[in-house]
């Protein structure tokens, strides 16, 4: 059973020219970055070894190359991938890409005691009035058509799955944009983005 939707693979890759002009599509990605590059980053050793699923053409994988560890950025879009290694040509980080897909994509992929990092969507109702209606239609933050709002998975749901693959969640934290900056912050509340840290048992 493939984990691939290959609408969505299209989708992306059509964008994977505008993934990294920070005025772009991506505008909101880019906002985000720092917010959840930096979280990550305060919860792994340095150096460590990091693979990112679903990297896209790389935005959150650079960064955290940039910061010290070893990367490897994996993604279903080829596209996206030469975009990726276009953009971080020259600059000398630890940093690989390749084009693919991963099926068993929690524990069978991470080290006893290695942790796991799920920046994602809640289902809730405010969800799908900003994210995906608010940003998409009205602001127009992003392209029509990228959220699939049936498909943002709610906390408790993440974590069941988590637990069924060996794995148990640690920390979750919401992250909420200012309408007036575009800048993000952390914030107790996940009920539209969040982001979790899970740890495999020994």
């Amino acid at each position: 059973m493939s984990s691939v939707d290959s609408t969505e693979i299209t989708k992306f890759s059509r964008l994977a020219a505008e993934w990294w002009n920070p005025t772009g599509p991506m505008r909101p990605l880019h906002r985000m970055n720092p917010l959840r590059v930096a979280w990550i980053d305060q919860r792994i050793p340095a150096p460590a070894r990091l693979l990112d699923l679903g990297c896209g053409a790389g935005i959150a994988a650079e960064a955290l190359a940039a910061r010290g560890h070893y990367v490897l950025g994996l993604d279903a879009s080829a596209e996206a991938i030469q975009a990726a290694e276009s953009h971080a040509a020259g600059q000398g980080l630890a940093l690989r890409y390749r084009a693919g897909q991963a099926e068993h994509l929690l524990a069978a992929l991470t080290r006893p005691g290695g942790r796991v990092f799920v920046s994602t969507l809640n289902r809730t109702w405010r969800s799908l009035a900003v994210a995906k209606i608010g940003a998409e239609y009205i602001a127009r933050l992003l392209p029509r058509g990228t959220h699939d709002w049936r498909r943002f998975l709610p906390p408790d749901a993440l974590a069941s799955h988590a637990r069924a693959a060996g794995l148990s969640l640690v920390d979750i934290t919401g992250m909420e944009m200012s309408v007036l900056s575009g800048d993000w912050r952390a914030t107790r509340d996940v009920g539209v983005n969040y982001i979790a840290a899970f740890v495999r048992a020994r």
